[in-house]
């Protein structure tokens, strides 16, 4: 295989026919190819027109009238979002993107930057979203030239960048009754495009908001004696409630409190009467995650109680850490090896980032793997970043690899039906 990016999303001009583990015929690639320009404008227009959670009525719209246009009958979800079944039967497997973007203003410098102030796809959720329309687009070609032989269901989700996810709103609408199993795909910067990466297991973090209001008497700072110290307060939580954090559970769970937000005060010489104290708390392991949760509010009263402050404690539960099945990870590794060649799939670091895909895996299996997004020998863009560009060569990579783990998955769950 070429280390051009180009040549990682097309071996020939031929196409290339290869079975899948039911024995049906696959010519994913040249039907890619067939597709992939309209899918670039598509997802152009994405970025140029980001919205953030729950407020994606444009870029639904949108999918709803690409969907409709290759012969298929999407659903529209309560709030934003929707999505699509292709095929006939039993569900075999669905597919998961989201489609919201970030409160950040882009600085990519892009042609087709965003044209909404202060609203950016900088965590790739174009490109996830652009990769499975084209995987419906695909696997709604091929069924009507040999029908499938399970039903592939495609959901398009709102709202993933809001805790504690729009993956619950999906997940209470029924949307993943029947499902035996799902996947999922999150670009990765780090991995060079023509690859995935991929780990059986938590591949992301458990992640929470926490959020402290403390109050009390203020005073002059010539006097702290006859007031409740706030600052010296604050900064003392600041400090000891991650570390006695780190002290009570075990070490291997990598439980973390980060702040990113502090404020008290206005004046050099005054001891101010209330202060705000916001962050993360992220944890490797689920077990882990519900055991520092219920710690939490514990610690955070023993830190304060020498100084007579008031804390009112926010915890905001977010998401658990996505746990990808072997199986699943395994099908994913196959069909990416497949498509893209056999040195496709890299084993990647489990992330500290959260994720609400992992709402779904505590429903059915499933696994998300990581999409190369970097230009081979070019940059490393940071996600959440303004500056992040993700190569587009990945789109038609994406496709590929999901198209094929969806085909692999219907044959699998034929096999599984015929041993019932």
């Amino acid at each position: 295989m070429s280390d051009s990016p180009a040549a990682s999303t097309s071996s020939s001009e031929a196409p290339r026919h290869r079975f899948d583990d039911g024995g049906q015929a696959l010519s994913i690639a040249p039907l890619v190819r067939r597709f992939l320009p309209h899918l670039i404008e598509f997802r152009r227009d994405l970025h140029s027109h980001p919205e953030l959670s729950y407020r994606e009525h444009r870029t639904t719209d949108r999918l709803m009238t690409e969907l409709e246009a290759v012969g298929l009958e999407p659903v529209r979800l309560r709030s934003t979002g929707c999505y699509v079944d292709i095929g006939t039967g039993e569900l075999s497997v669905a597919l998961r993107a989201d489609i919201d973007a970030l409160p950040i203003q882009e600085a990519t410098g892009l042609e087709f930057s965003s044209q909404n102030p202060g609203v950016a796809h900088m965590c790739g959720h174009d490109i996830h979203t652009t990769v499975m329309l084209g995987v419906a687009t695909v696997l709604a070609d091929l069924n009507r030239t040999s029908p499938l032989s399970g039903r592939v269901r495609v959901v398009f989700q709102p709202a993933e960048e809001q805790l504690p996810g729009g993956a619950l709103t999906v997940i209470e609408q029924d949307v993943l009754e029947g499902v035996p199993r799902i996947f999922a795909l999150h670009c990765e910067p780090k991995v060079d495009v023509g690859q995935v990466g991929t780990r059986i297991g938590a591949i992301t973090s458990a992640s929470d908001t926490v959020r402290l209001r403390l109050s009390g008497a203020g005073g002059h700072t010539s006097r702290p004696h006859l007031t409740q110290d706030l600052v010296f307060a604050m900064a003392q939580i600041a400090i000891n409630v991650p570390a006695i954090l780190s002290r009570r559970i075990d070490v291997r769970s990598g439980v973390q409190v980060v702040w990113g937000e502090i404020g008290a005060g206005v004046a050099p010489n005054a001891i101010p009467s209330e202060g705000t104290l916001a962050g993360t708390m992220r944890c490797l392991d689920a077990e882990a995650w519900h055991q520092a949760g219920e710690l939490l509010d514990q610690v955070v009263g023993d830190v304060a109680a020498p100084y007579g402050v008031e804390v009112d404690l926010e915890h905001v539960r977010g998401v658990p850490p996505v746990v990808n099945g072997e199986l699943e990870t395994t099908m994913i590794e196959n069909a990416a090896r497949a498509e893209l060649g056999e040195d496709a799939v890299v084993l990647v670091e489990q992330s500290m980032g959260g994720e609400d895909f992992a709402w779904y895996l505590q429903e059915v299996p499933g696994a998300m793997m990581r999409l190369g997004t970097r230009t081979r020998g070019g940059q490393t863009h940071d996600l959440h970043q303004a500056d992040y560009i993700a190569d587009e060569d990945a789109i038609a990579c994406g496709i590929q690899v999901m198209a094929s783990t969806a085909l692999r998955a219907v044959a699998h769950h034929v096999r599984e039906s015929a041993l019932r």
